[in-house]
């Protein structure tokens, strides 16, 4: 086994998004996006996705220097999935604008030989039967799912079959209430043990996050964010951030917490600006209060 190194497979995209007070187009984005950008902060990052050839060299620049294995991001001939999105007033709720899904429609990820032996994987926002491939040819010791309502709502049977290979799921409150039926998050959590997860993470938001395993749950906090520019990705990069601190030998309560702070940043660029561009010093600031306000 590759040890301390982290295998992500999800989305990569090129998004329109609009908010209540802005809009741009040809931001890059996807899940395998956000969520390398989290992750390589703290471990070696192998990504598996697809890219057609219009993605921009930027995007490749920066991939080139976030990860240490392209070997399974293909480019093939094509337009790379892109997505749109309006965010309400409210900011809870978002409509989605449109989806090409370009050649990300054919993907079909192949593992090279050492992607195969990585001992942690994040299966980021994607299609559960790709997730399900990438659990065939692996021979990770840890998957850790991340996942939304679009595949509970249409893909349901598939996404089952992901989560009895599943060690640790991550989810909303809401989309964990739309597989158990269960309004409080708690007896959500605790239901979505049943399912194959040995432990789940329930993020609930501005109220933080819930940590349940087979002992007592535990709480962590949010850092209260003053004025949210654009909420893309701030769920990816918590998957990042959680699976890279996991991957380098960190524990549950310490990857929420940092996963917690990185995404309060997500929130306050557009697109992956900010957390792109943020100082360690801003991030230990978050990470210091989480800390000081938790509970165990």
């Amino acid at each position: 086994m590759i040890e301390s190194s982290l295998l992500i497979t999800g989305s990569i995209a090129i998004d329109t998004i609009e908010t209540p007070e802005d809009r741009r187009e040809n931001v890059l984005g996807g899940s395998v996006t956000y969520a390398l950008i989290a992750a390589h902060r703290y471990v070696p990052c192998h990504v598996v996705g697809i890219i057609g050839t219009d993605f921009p060299k930027e995007g490749k620049d920066l991939y080139q220097s976030l990860a240490s294995n392209l070997s399974d991001l293909q480019e093939v001939p094509g337009a790379t999935f892109s997505w749109g999105g309006r965010y309400l007033d409210n900011w809870d709720d978002r409509e989605t604008l449109f989806t090409d899904l370009g050649v990300f429609g054919d993907f079909k990820p192949l593992l090279c030989e050492e992607n195969k032996e990585v001992k942690t994987v994040l299966l980021a926002n994607i299609h559960p039967e790709l997730q399900n491939s990438i659990i065939d040819q692996s021979e990770a010791d840890i998957f850790i799912l991340d996942t939304m309502n679009l595949w509970i709502n249409t893909t349901r049977p598939q996404l089952e079959d992901v989560l009895k290979k599943t060690n640790i799921l991550l989810l909303n409150e809401s989309e964990a209430e739309l597989l158990t039926n269960h309004s409080d998050p708690q007896k959500a959590g605790t239901e979505l043990l049943n399912y194959g997860p040995e432990k789940v993470i329930v993020k609930l938001g501005s109220e933080g996050a819930l940590f349940i395993s087979e002992t007592d749950p535990i709480r962590i906090g949010a850092y209260p964010v003053e004025k949210i520019v654009d909420p893309t990705g701030a769920g990816d990069v918590f998957a990042g951030a959680f699976s890279g601190i996991l991957a380098a030998g960190g524990n549950e309560v310490e990857a929420i917490i940092q996963a917690s702070a990185l995404a309060s940043i997500c929130v306050e660029g557009f697109g992956a600006e900010k957390i792109l561009n943020c100082s360690v010093e801003d991030v230990t600031d978050r990470i210091n209060y989480l800390q000081s306000i938790l509970e165990l």
